[in-house]
């Protein structure tokens, strides 16, 4: 690419996580930008990755993978307790950062990692793909467009069956929890729906399960809501539910919207609209949401195009994960030293 606005990010992954191929490899493929470097803690295990997914090269730690002078932006797919510590190491060594979500394991971290983006002066990201689909766009498309009438009700539903109990989903050192994988999805979209609803919603009340054989662990939790103007929404999770659900409903005065996943629009990519005027079903494309992020994240980089992600964003769906943690009756998740 001879254009500097196009010109392919050169980015360096932390770890070999499952979900790197579906995350980035796939779509950097798709786009043209570059793997440069990966590293984890076992470097067979990183060969073995760069082998599949025609990574670059294999450098022998995260912190030679963060002193690499060709990698600028560092993505972070670890365990949620090594989000925190490896993206402020990231962002101390002057990197672009993309990471998995949540950005830290608790608010006071999370508030590290904004002053360490600030000082930094790079991108910082939250790995909230959804927010990039048509799927989602088309959600806040319809509620400006006044056909629901005014906001009444937001209902977010984020669950998968469950992992092995050695995953460490399960692991309270590591930052784990329903609401720590999959609530983060149900309280983000509640969050970005302020602009319809007179301002950021509050917490009203929270109550959840804690997972047998892993105490202070979350199974699931259930959050309840209120905006500024009198609308309320439920955020619910659950890591061991029946089936994978990843619903929106959004209703309004005069009428609802139904998104049936909209985490992962690529499995389902329909909107459900239903007025007095009847019912329709629009769909929006199957192109994955982690394609339309990555393509976001180049643009703001490359073109300094607006990202609705940032640094400050992460601390304020931290701070309410934490309230919601606290309200159930659980604690929030304790720091991982490196």
């Amino acid at each position: 690419m001879s254009d500097p606005g196009r010109e392919p990010l050169r980015i360096g992954v932390l770890g070999a996580a499952r979900i790197t191929e579906l995350s980035l490899v796939g779509p950097a493929r798709t786009t043209g930008h570059r793997l440069v470097a990966v590293a984890a803690r076992d470097r067979s295990r990183a060969e073995a990755f760069a082998d599949e997914h025609d990574v670059e090269r294999v450098v022998d730690s995260y912190s030679d993978l963060l002193a690499d002078p060709e990698v600028e932006v560092v993505y972070n797919p670890l365990a949620n307790g090594l989000h925190g510590p490896w993206n402020l190491a990231a962002l101390a060594a002057g990197k672009h950062v993309l990471s998995e979500k949540p950005s830290a394991s608790n608010a006071e971290e999370a508030a590290e990692v904004r002053e360490a983006a600030a000082k930094s002066g790079t991108v910082f990201m939250e790995a909230f793909h959804y927010l990039f689909h048509p799927v989602t766009r088309r959600l806040h498309e319809i509620l400006e467009s006044g056909e629901l009438g005014e906001l009444q009700r937001v209902e977010t539903l984020v669950a998968i069956p469950a992992p092995a109990d050695s995953d460490p989903r399960w692991s309270l050192t590591l930052a784990g929890g329903a609401v720590m994988d999959l609530g983060c999805y149900s309280l983000h979209a509640v969050r970005m729906l302020a602009p319809w609803a007179g301002g950021a919603p509050r917490l009203v009340s929270a109550r959840g399960g804690e997972r047998a054989g892993a105490p202070g662990v979350d199974e699931w939790l259930d959050a309840e809501l209120e905006f500024p103007g009198g609308a309320t929404a439920s955020a619910r999770c659950h890591m061991a539910y029946g089936q994978l659900e990843m619903s929106c409903r959004i209703v309004g005065s005069r009428g609802e919207a139904y998104a049936p996943n909209f985490v992962l629009p690529h499995r389902d990519d329909r909107v459900v609209v239903r007025t007095a005027q009847g019912e329709r079903t629009e769909r929006l494309g199957t192109r994955s949401s982690y394609t339309y992020q990555l393509e976001a994240l180049a643009a703001h980089i490359r073109r300094d195009t607006p990202l609705p992600l940032d640094a400050d964003d992460a601390l304020a769906t931290m701070s309410l994960i934490d309230e919601s943690y606290r309200a159930a009756g659980f604690e929030p998740r304790p720091r991982t030293a490196l």
